[in-house]
């Protein structure tokens, strides 16, 4: 079993910042973009080597749910996938997600639904003692041509922040890939910063120190710049710096927010990227939380679509998994709910009061007042209202069902 954060009392290295320094004055560093797209936004390919590390091990107990906190669904999908998804515009050699509690269940449910593009490597964080000891763990998996790499970058994700985007994500490595730091922290401005980790700085506007807020003090909870715990490290300074995180703190946890101050305390720069959406941080730790995050995905969601030509007549109440597909000049009326893989062909209508979950909705149709699961609505049909159809019900082109109309109907 892999093991976290040693307890000992070995001595470590970090090196000078002189020497870091003079490692990559020599480097060529490019970042260059493609045509390719995804989800709008260019892929960046990166010369020198990156990871991912996601952070999957957590109980949640704050849930109050024997589901498995990364597993609780947002618009659909499990939020770890969420998390996942944002780096589908990294060229990573590998995405190690550690993970713990409900393992076989977590493990089961992404290797199901992940993108099947990412490199996926699964390493067990056996006791929870702390982000600081997960990542630790996280970089037993790292690739063995890697370990002597000094150039390779780190990037660190919660598995529990569901509206980070690919397009921040790519940011942040940006940004870090083009500086002379060692570590890049993503940071939001919050009006509410309570939960959150505060970002401490000096007078001259350096990083010094995140304080968590179970260990504020002082007036540091009077900070709105929050860390949104997303990284990205130099790997060469990240093992030993994990090593050096002492669980001086409440919960007598290895805290990786801790790395900062031990960098920063060493002479390294540490930098940040502040989220241009402060919404990006939000992380989910119970199921108030929970219905906030898929709130936002929602109006995301439904403004993408509405900018794409399809009419919502009320976007408060339209509920569209994200893995939905519709058509221009589809018309969604109040109470839609679009679940799984429904698909929804041009010119239809649908609503008021319609449940459908993984429907095929051919062009034209109009199903109103329904509730339809794995069934097929053909062009130009007319469902509802006060409709049932059970999995494998077909609509034929052009029939209409009358009202109160069930599968049990079909001659």
């Amino acid at each position: 079993m892999p093991k976290g954060i040693d307890e000992t009392s070995e001595e470590l290295k970090i090196g000078s910042r002189a020497d870091y320094d003079a490692d990559i004055s020599s480097e060529k560093l490019v970042i260059a973009t493609s045509t390719k797209q995804f989800s709008g936004n260019k892929v960046f390919y990166l010369e020198r080597p990156l990871v991912a590390v996601v952070l999957a091990a957590g109980e949640g107990t704050r849930m109050k749910s024997s589901l498995p906190k990364p597993l609780h669904r947002i618009c659909g999908r499990p939020m770890v996938l969420h998390v996942l998804d944002a780096l589908g515009q990294l060229p990573l050699e590998k995405v190690v997600v550690v993970v713990g509690h409900g393992l076989d269940q977590v493990t089961k449910v992404i290797m199901a639904e992940a993108n099947a593009n990412l490199p996926i490597e699964f390493v067990e964080q056996a006791t929870q003692r702390g982000t600081g000891d997960a990542v630790s763990v996280g970089l037993t998996a790292m690739p063995e041509h890697l370990e002597l790499d000094s150039d390779a970058d780190v990037i660190v994700l919660p598995g529990d922040a569901p509206l980070i985007t690919p397009k921040t994500i790519a940011s942040l490595v940006e940004s870090h890939f083009c500086g002379s730091q060692v570590a890049t922290l993503l940071t939001a401005n919050v009006k509410e910063p309570e939960g959150y980790g505060r970002i401490l700085r000096d007078k001259h506007a350096n990083i010094v120190r995140i304080v968590e807020q179970s260990d504020i003090v002082d007036d540091s909870a009077l900070i709105n710049e929050i860390c949104t715990s997303v990284y990205v490290f130099k790997y060469s300074v990240l093992g030993p710096g994990l090593r050096r995180l002492i669980p001086q703190n409440q919960q007598k946890e290895y805290y990786l927010t801790d790395i900062v101050e031990v960098l920063a305390n060493a002479g390294y720069q540490v930098a940040a990227v502040t989220a241009e959406d402060p919404n990006e941080a939000i992380g989910v730790n119970d199921k108030a939380q929970l219905a906030a995050a898929e709130s936002r995905l929602r109006d995301r969601i439904n403004n993408s679509w509405m900018k794409k030509g399809v009419t919502i007549v009320d976007p408060s109440r339209c509920y569209i998994d994200t893995s939905v597909i519709l058509e221009e000049e589809v018309i969604l009326q109040p109470n839609t709910i679009l679940r799984g893989k429904t698909s929804v062909a041009k010119f239809a209508e649908i609503g008021p009061n319609c449940e459908l979950t993984d429907c095929v909705i051919g062009e034209g149709a109009v199903i109103k007042d329904t509730v339809a699961e794995s069934s097929e609505m053909r062009s130009w049909s007319k469902v509802g209202p006060f409709a049932f159809l059970s999995p494998g019900t077909i609509i034929e082109p052009r029939a209409v069902t009358g009202s109160f109309y069930t599968d049990k109907d079909l001659p």
